[in-house]
C-alpha cells in the first residue's frame, strides 16, 4: 500500500507542484511513483478530520485489525456512534475503507494506506514535511 500525502494550502501551490513534476517527466527525470494526495483547505479542517482521537482510532485499526466498527469503538474506549461518525468521515476523505457490511453483517474498517505523510509548508518555505504512520 502507498502512503497518503496530506497537505494544507491553496490550490495553486498544488498546481505548481504538479507542473514541476510534469516538466521533470518531460525532461526524462526519474520520478517517484505517483503518490495520492489529500488536500485540506485550512488547519481547522485538517485538525478536525485528523484529530488526536481519530489518529488513535487509525492506530488501533492498524495494530488490532478490528472486525467491526463496534470492536474498533471498544478498542479506543469510545461510544459506538462517535466512532461510526468518525470512521464515516475518514472513509469520505479516503483514509479508510469498509469491508463487508451487507444486511446483518458488520462493516470492517480497513486502512487504505500504510501511513500518512503530512506536508505543512510555512510562509516563505518551499516544502516542510513531517511524517506520521498509524
Amino acid at each position: 500500500m502507498p502512503t497518503l500525502k496530506v497537505t494544507i494550502g491553496e490550490r495553486n501551490r498544488l498546481d505548481q507542484r504538479t507542473q514541476r513534476r510534469i516538466k521533470a517527466a518531460q525532461e526524462g527525470e526519474d520520478l517517484d511513483e505517483a503518490q495520492p494526495v489529500l488536500n485540506f483547505g485550512s488547519y481547522a479542517e485538517l485538525s478536525r478530520i485528523l484529530s488526536q482521537k481519530n489518529l488513535e482510532l487509525l492506530d488501533a485499526i492498524f495494530e488490532y485489525e478490528p472486525e467491526s466498527i463496534r470492536e474498533a469503538a471498544e478498542l479506543v474506549d469510545r461510544d459506538y456512534k462517535q466512532v461510526h461518525r468518525n470512521l464515516s468521515e475518514l472513509e469520505d476523505v479516503g483514509v479508510i475503507e469498509f469491508e463487508g457490511g451487507g444486511p446483518g453483517r458488520a462493516k470492517k474498517p480497513i486502512l487504505a494506506y500504510d501511513g500518512l505523510e503530512i506536508d505543512i509548508p510555512f510562509a516563505g518555505s518551499e516544502d516542510s514535511t513531517e511524517t506520521a504512520a498509524p
